[in-house]
């Protein structure tokens, strides 16, 4: 199938989902060559992947992925595509853990870093929270702290079969937007960042597709996969199954606008003092883009009616001591765990 699935795409011709299911099935059982997925993703790339052939590989993929314990209702994801190659630090991880403070259950699916310096996972660690928690504790951290991490090689383990191909390739592939469509606890609210705003309507869709009941979909007008504070803001809003695009600016909700180069990161250990300085009350780009993403959070899991009223919890939780407690307690509660493995 995937050999036909390559002739379609050169062909310049889409996929139907049952194909993509298929031939990314095939990839994903270890049935293809390095060769085969290398020319597969690179053609896919350049056609350009559409809602029918995305919706099919994340299928695919979620058929082959670990088992979450728990279903919780009204979980959060707060995962972005990556691949914007804009060495922000840790944006979305802080917000979750902001948003976390209010009581909001997430589960955060992320991975190490491909593109950049520090992700999610590298970040957390130098925070102190462990990432490699099995499923069963990884459940259990969510259900004591609201907040889990997802370490996305251990619930995707048939994605090491892509994993030479990706690197070798170096290039944004569909891979980038099917880590966030793929959060193996079912995540039933979304806060998805994309490196294009292009991309917005069409993901979105799928998300709609793959019964997500609530989203925010966003691109930041200077390339950020985050809602951003140095200029447009740019939201696909799904709600009641219906999309809604709309455009923010940082004004709006009382904050700075800022140059980009503001909210740069570096490793793990630098993007981990940002964090904890935002976390410790300290102003500036880095805690008013937090509020931001965080008051989003709360808005999408109607913990506050509006984005505005969310960035003015996001900052009562800061500067209350709260969201720093919670980092305290996932720490403490996460490593006991790692400790009585």
């Amino acid at each position: 199938m995937l050999t036909y699935a390559l002739e379609q795409i050169l062909l310049g011709k889409h996929l139907t989902r049952t194909v993509a299911e298929e031939a990314m099935g095939e990839i994903m059982d270890g049935k293809a060559t390095p060769a085969q997925i290398g020319a597969f993703l690179a053609s896919l790339r350049l056609k350009g992947e559409q809602v029918e052939e995305i919706i099919g590989f994340a299928k695919a993929m979620r058929a082959r992925a670990m088992s979450f314990p728990i279903e919780l209702p009204g979980l959060v994801d707060t995962c972005g595509t990556g691949g914007d190659g804009s060495h922000t630090f840790n944006i979305s991880t802080a917000s979750a853990v902001v948003a976390a403070a209010d009581g909001v259950h997430i589960a955060k699916h992320g991975n190490r870093a491909v593109s950049s310096k520090s992700g999610s996972a590298d970040v957390l660690e130098a925070l102190g929270v462990p990432v490699n928690l099995s499923p069963n504790d990884a459940a259990d951290c969510l259900r004591v702290t609201n907040l889990c991490f997802l370490f996305a090689p251990l619930y995707h383990q048939a994605m090491k079969h892509a994993a030479g191909p990706r690197k070798e390739l170096a290039i944004r592939t569909v891979f980038n937007l099917l880590g966030p469509l793929t959060n193996p606890a079912g995540a039933s609210h979304q806060l998805m960042g994309v490196y294009d705003a292009k991309l917005l309507p069409n993901v979105a869709a799928v998300l709609h597709e793959l019964d997500v009941k609530r989203a925010l979909v966003v691109a930041g007008s200077d390339g950020l996969d985050e809602l951003t504070v140095t200029g447009t803001s740019h939201i696909a809003e799904l709600r009641d199954g219906r999309i809604l695009t709309y455009e923010i600016e940082p004004e709006q909700f009382g904050l700075r606008r800022y140059e980009k180069d503001a909210l740069r990161g570096g490793d793990a250990n630098e993007n981990a003092k940002i964090i904890h300085d935002v976390f410790s009350g300290v102003r500036g780009a880095a805690r008013d883009i937090v509020l931001l993403n965080a008051g989003a959070i709360l808005y999408l899991a109607d913990r506050v009616s509006s984005i505005e009223t969310g960035v003015i919890r996001a900052a009562e939780l800061i500067d209350g001591g709260l969201v720093m407690r919670k980092l305290e307690h996932v720490r403490h509660i996460a490593g006991g765990m790692i400790h009585a493995s």
